[in-house]
């Protein structure tokens, strides 16, 4: 794992080199993420970062052959635990800087967009969890109950790479649980993160949107599932500069069609049929019941093909194709839940329970998976970025023996400085020649000989 000492020569190379890429120690730094003494908060943000690719939670690697010189137990969970450390800050800090990166390599022309969705955030097992909270699970075709939180979450995609960007542990003020711990200093971050907790989704995602703008990520549209895109939330965030694109259900929602309200069944019969395409059925250019000119397209079911959905764009320039391409991008999103709920660990490598641990390592995960598609989108090949993660889990089982092979040459050449110059030419001699034999994977752990060569 990783030693105090020479902490940057025990990650993988491939993490190293991103490290360094992205600066995360540096967002990390100013987002306030800091301590006066004893192991750095860089130190415990890469330890438990590294810890998934090991595949032991943190109890089982202090039980491991591999405990010396680890900091103990309680060091790390101090770090997670503390409320006055800015994760916000510096989730939001790291995904705006890898977005720009990502958005030099992508054509100018493809749209960029912000996807909004939550997903289950399970504590099944936990009982004094601060805020936790019973949920409805609505995406679960079981339609059932479970304790803990939503995760609501924004993200940045380009059709290509998906970022997260900000997230909220959501609570409940009629279905909680336990409550706030009083103990907790007002003044905190973790106290204002606590409070947001108790909010509801419609309410905090403007605020979430508002952030990821003002930290410059760029995008040009919103997109939402049919539990986001309602009227009043559509109209907050189209006030600040940015179109929707969402999947409308046949609610009580009304819409204006030659000044009369009419609902989406009756828009479906007023609207005007396509022949372009066989999926899109129909579309219409109408205006919500608060004043927000929309449109919306008609297209066929693939689970039953005798049913419609409805897909509602603010911006009434785009074609049919269009809107419907782009609201495809939404499925993003669905991956990155899947990603980090089953091979990142997300709710389950770490049990704390406070809601600042939850909010720290849900970060940690995040930026897991920030360096994953940040990898996935420079890398030539075709790999999936499961694929690479479980090749980040093989490098770092072949660390333990890679650094002790170069503290060896360390060692012999340290040596060697001492001899003659003739037996020192002579043995650097053997060495390049044996350094030229060896595989590619294994000259990549030695960059000493590397350089001389």
């Amino acid at each position: 794992m990783i030693t105090n000492n020479g902490l940057n020569n025990q990650l993988p190379n491939s993490l190293q080199a991103v490290f360094e890429e992205l600066e995360i120690l540096k967002h990390l730094r100013n987002a306030g993420i800091k301590k006066g003494s004893g192991f750095s908060c860089g130190y415990l943000f890469q330890l438990i970062f590294c810890l998934i690719f090991e595949g032991k939670n943190w109890f089982r690697m202090l039980e491991s052959k591999k405990s010396d010189g680890l900091p103990c137990k309680d060091a790390v969970y101090r770090f997670l635990n503390s409320p006055t450390y800015n994760w916000r800050r510096f989730l939001l800090s790291l995904s705006a800087a890898t977005t720009s990166k990502v958005s030099v390599l992508t054509n100018h022309n493809r749209p960029k967009v912000l996807i909004i969705d939550d997903s289950a955030y399970e504590r099944n097992r936990s009982k004094k969890v601060e805020l936790l909270a019973r949920c409805f699970d609505h995406s679960s075709q079981k339609m059932r109950f479970y304790k803990g939180f939503r995760m609501l979450t924004l993200g940045w995609s380009d059709g290509a790479t998906f970022m997260p960007i900000d997230f909220s542990l959501l609570s409940s003020t009629k279905s909680n649980i336990n409550g706030i711990d009083e103990r907790i200093d007002k003044r905190t971050c973790g106290y204002k993160r606590r409070k947001e907790a108790l909010e509801t989704a419609p309410s905090a995602i403007p605020s979430m949107i508002q952030r990821a703008l003002n930290s410059g990520v760029e995008a040009s549209y919103v997109l939402m599932d049919t539990w986001f895109t309602q009227q009043p939330l559509i109209k907050s965030i189209t006030e600040q500069g940015i179109d929707v694109i969402g999947m409308v259900k046949a609610t009580n929602q009304r819409y204006l069609v030659n000044n009369q309200r009419v609902d989406l069944k009756q828009l479906y019969k007023l609207a005007t049929p396509t022949n372009r395409r066989k999926d899109i059925l129909r579309s219409i250019q109408t205006t919500m019941a608060n004043g927000v000119p929309v449109k919306v397209v008609f297209i066929r079911n693939r689970n039953n093909h005798s049913r419609w959905l409805a897909i509602l764009s603010t911006d009434c320039s785009l074609t049919e194709q269009e809107i419907v391409r782009i609201y495809g991008m939404r499925w993003d999103i669905e991956v990155f839940f899947k990603a980090t709920k089953s091979l990142l660990k997300l709710q389950k490598e770490m049990q704390g329970r406070s809601y600042d641990s939850l909010i720290s390592h849900t970060t940690i995960v995040f930026a897991r998976y920030i360096v994953l598609s940040w990898q996935n989108r420079c890398n030539t090949d075709e790999r999936t970025l499961g694929g690479m993660f479980y090749e980040l889990c093989d490098e770092l089982k072949e660390l333990d023996w890679a650094v002790a092979l170069q503290q060896l040459v360390e060692i012999l050449e340290e040596a060697l400085e001492k001899s003659s110059k003739i037996f020192k030419k002579f043995i650097k001699c053997q060495l390049q020649q044996w350094f030229a034999s060896l595989p590619n994977y294994i000259k990549a752990y030695l960059p000493i000989l590397s350089c001389e060569s």
